[in-house]
């Protein structure tokens, strides 16, 4: 793999009542934003609305009374996701070592400043270190487990200073107002896919728009079923202006994000109908694409090709009736993924809150947790 992490670069043009912990105390997570100088409460997932069941999805098939106005709640059954690599001797004894450094972590420095403060590492902080999480650093830095160690903390710190969890439903909701990213349906290999429609810009160029990207992303992770590691972004550029794209800089602040702290979670990127102007930004923006990435964008490719009809949007030339009512649309995205993280960290917290669990097995899939392999008390 290259030594850059994966850049879902084509992004950047594009672009449940809950509640916190944070030191033995309950929050709200719809609570004002903490300082960036601080680091932010920790966000349970498990959600206080008694009437939410783990596993309940809103309806997967459009109404025959009307379009489908909510996600698409799993890929079709005969899509499955790209078996990972077996690793070799040496892969998995540079595995081990991170593995056993990150375990021995016990504070995480609050900000990215020299000299920063350190805050205990959380749980939520220890179960996104899951074994796929530290593959995926240790393949977008080349298996130099130095640096992906150093990679690994400087992305949970980015997670603290950028306050990532503060980044609730109701913050960002402004922002998807008109559909402009959309999450739904999966592509021929299992992999949620993100609609990316610049044509929709609703906001003027503010930070608020970078923590939708960022939202978004999450969501779309918390959407993959068990197995899955990566995500389809289809970019449509049509009825786009110059003055909707970001501006260089701002598209550089987007790369750095996704470059630096989500690696290897781009699968495709199919992207159609680019006026002169869009190229043009592409063209300032490729010297930092990585050039694994590059070859997994796809432009102006029929889109059947990569996602089965049934869950194409027909917008895009598929066969779903699916239309954006953002009333409809957001509550149930929202309390679905709400729901998938509550089950994932349940999960997690069964099979002993461990460093290094598997992620098929937190998805719920049938892989067996880490206890289950190696026997309690052993790692």
């Amino acid at each position: 793999m290259s030594s850059n992490p994966e850049v879902e670069a084509e992004g950047a043009g594009a672009l449940l009542n809950g509640k916190s912990v944070a030191n033995g105390t309950e929050q709200s997570t719809y609570a004002t934003p903490q300082s960036a100088s601080r680091a932010p409460s920790v966000t349970s997932f498990k959600s206080t609305s008694s009437h939410i069941q783990a596993d309940a999805t809103p309806a997967t098939t459009a109404s025959p009374f009307g379009p489908l106005k909510t996600p698409l709640g799993h890929a079709l059954p005969s899509c499955k996701p790209l078996a990972a690599a077996q690793l070799t001797a040496d892969q998995a004894t540079k595995y081990a070592d991170v593995l056993a450094a990150v375990s021995a972590w016990k504070t995480i420095p609050t900000t990215s400043a020299k000299n920063a403060p350190s805050g205990p590492i959380t749980d939520l902080e220890r179960m996104w270190l899951t074994r796929e999480c530290i593959l995926r650093y240790l393949r977008a830095t080349k298996w130099n487990t130095a640096q992906c160690l150093q990679r690994l903390q400087s992305t949970l710190t980015w997670r603290r200073e950028y306050d990532v969890e503060s980044f609730t439903p109701q913050h960002v909701s402004p922002e998807n107002e008109t559909g402009k990213q959309v999450i739904l349906g999966f592509d021929n290999d299992a992999r949620p896919c993100l609609y990316l429609n610049p044509g929709k810009q609703n906001t003027k160029k503010s930070e608020r728009q970078i923590q939708h990207l960022v939202f978004m992303l999450d969501r779309v992770i918390d959407m993959m079923g068990p197995g899955q590691e990566t995500t389809a972004l289809l970019i449509n550029f049509k009825s786009t202006s110059s003055g909707s794209n970001p501006s260089v800089g701002q598209g550089r602040q987007v790369l750095g994000i996704l470059q630096g702290h989500y690696p290897e979670r781009l699968g495709r990127a199919l992207i159609s109908e680019l006026p002169w102007y869009v190229t043009t930004f592409f063209k300032f923006i490729s010297p930092f694409i990585d050039p694994v990435t590059k070859e997994k964008m796809k432009f102006n490719e029929p889109l059947e090709k990569h996602v089965p009809a049934s869950q194409l949007w027909d917008q895009y030339g598929g066969a779903l009736n699916f239309e954006y009512d953002h009333a409809t649309y957001w509550p149930a995205l929202c309390e679905m993924c709400a729901q998938r993280r509550v089950a994932y960290q349940e999960r997690w917290e069964k099979a002993g809150k461990r460093i290094g669990e598997h992620e098929a097995y937190l998805r719920g899939g049938k892989q067996p947790s880490v206890e289950g392999i190696t026997g309690p008390g052993t790692e």
